[in-house]
C-alpha cells in the first residue's frame, strides 16, 4: 500500500515530531534518488538502442536486441525487485517493442506476424506487470482481423476491414478477461482489466465503422466491397449499437464501474453525433442542438463521477 502524506502540515500541526520528520523525509529522498537513477539508466538505454538500430538497420538485429534487453530486464527485476525494478520494467519495454517492431518487418504485417507480436506483449507484459504491454497486445490482435491507422497530411485514419468480426471477437476477449479478473490476484486483475476495457474501445470502433459503411463477414480481406452489396447494412450496426451501448452502460452503473459508464458517455455521444450529422447534415439549427446535447452530456458525467462512491455498490473484487 502506498500511501501520499503532506511532511510539512503534519509537522505544522504537531501530529509528528522533527526526528520522525527527519526520518520520513530521509526515507523520502532515498526513494527518490533510486528512481532517478533507475529512470536515467532507462533512458541511457533507449538512447543507445536507438542509435544501434539506426546504425544497423535491421529486422532481424531488431529482433534479437529487442530479445537481449528483455532477457536483461526480466533477470534485473528478479534479482533486485526494489532497487532495480523500475530500470528492468524499462529494458522490458524496450526490448519487446523492438522485438515486436523487428517481428512484424520480417513477416511483412501479415496477420501471422501479428499474432506472434501479441502472444510476445503478452508475455512480457504478464511479465513485468505492465499494463501498457497489455493494452498493446490486445490492440495488436485487432490487427489479425484488418485493424489498422493511418495518417496523412493533417488527417488521420481508422481502418476497420471486419466491423462484424471485430465486434463479436472482442466483446467475447472483453467479457472473458473481466470475468478471470474476478479470480486473479489483484497485481494480476488489472492486467486482466486493461486488455478487457480495451477490448471495449475496439468493439465500439467496430461498430462505429460499421454503422458508416456496413459489412460483408469475409469479404473485405478479398477487395473492396461497395456499400450498396453489404450483407449487414448500416442501420444494422446503428441499432445493435445503440442497444449495446444502453445495456454496457445499465450494467456498469449497477456495478459501479466507473470507466465503463464514461466510455459508453463518449461513444453514445459519437453515436449520436454520428447519425445525426448524417441523416440532417451540418446547418446552424443542428449544430446547436449538437452543442447544447455535448454540454449537456458533459455535466452529467461530471455530476456522475462526483457522485459519493460510498453510496454506490462497490465493484466486485478478487476471489481468494
Amino acid at each position: 500500500m502506498k500511501v501520499t502524506l503532506d511532511l510539512d502540515q503534519l509537522l505544522q500541526q504537531g501530529r509528528i515530531t522533527a526526528a520522525e520528520y527527519a526520518r520520513l523525509q530521509g526515507f523520502a529522498a532515498a526513494d527518490t534518488g533510486s528512481l532517478a537513477l533507475n529512470l536515467l539508466l532507462g533512458f541511457g538505454v533507449i538512447a543507445t538502442a536507438a542509435g544501434a538500430m539506426v546504425l544497423l538497420h535491421s529486422a532481424p538485429a531488431s529482433v534479437v536486441l529487442g530479445v537481449v534487453l528483455g532477457m536483461a530486464g526480466i533477470s534485473v527485476s528478479n534479482q533486485s525487485p526494489k532497487t532495480w525494478g523500475v530500470f528492468g520494467s524499462i529494458l522490458l519495454l524496450v526490448g519487446s517493442l523492438l522485438a515486436a517492431g523487428g517481428i512484424v518487418v520480417l513477416t511483412d504485417g501479415r496477420p501471422s506476424g501479428f499474432l506472434v507480436v501479441t502472444a510476445l506483449l503478452v508475455i512480457a507484459g504478464v511479465l513485468a506487470r505492465s499494463g501498457l504491454l497489455v493494452a498493446l497486445a490486445t490492440i495488436s490482435l485487432a490487427h489479425t482481423v484488418g485493424a489498422a491507422t493511418g495518417y496523412g497530411h493533417a488527417m488521420y485514419m481508422l481502418l476497420i476491414q471486419e466491423p462484424t468480426v471485430t465486434v463479436v471477437l472482442f466483446t467475447l476477449l472483453s467479457w472473458g478477461c473481466y470475468r478471470w479478473s474476478l479470480t486473479l490476484q489483484p497485481e494480476f486483475q488489472r492486467l486482466a482489466l486493461i486488455s478487457a476495457r480495451t477490448s471495449l474501445f475496439l468493439v465500439n470502433l467496430g461498430f462505429w465503422v460499421g454503422s458508416l459503411w456496413g459489412d460483408s463477414p469475409g469479404k473485405a480481406a478479398r477487395g473492396w466491397v461497395s456499400r450498396g452489396s453489404q450483407t449487414v447494412p448500416d442501420w444494422a450496426f446503428g441499432i445493435a449499437w445503440a442497444v449495446a451501448l444502453i445495456g454496457a452502460g445499465v450494467w456498469a452503473a449497477r456495478e459501479n464501474r466507473r470507466w465503463v459508464v464514461n466510455l459508453v458517455a463518449v461513444f453514445g455521444a459519437i453515436h449520436f453525433y454520428t447519425q445525426y450529422f448524417e441523416r440532417l447534415g451540418a446547418s446552424p439549427g443542428t449544430i446547436l442542438t449538437a452543442g447544447l446535447v455535448a454540454i449537456g452530456i458533459a455535466l452529467a458525467l461530471v455530476r456522475y463521477n462526483k457522485t459519493d462512491i460510498i453510496s454506490r455498490p462497490p465493484a466486485p473484487v478478487a476471489s481468494n
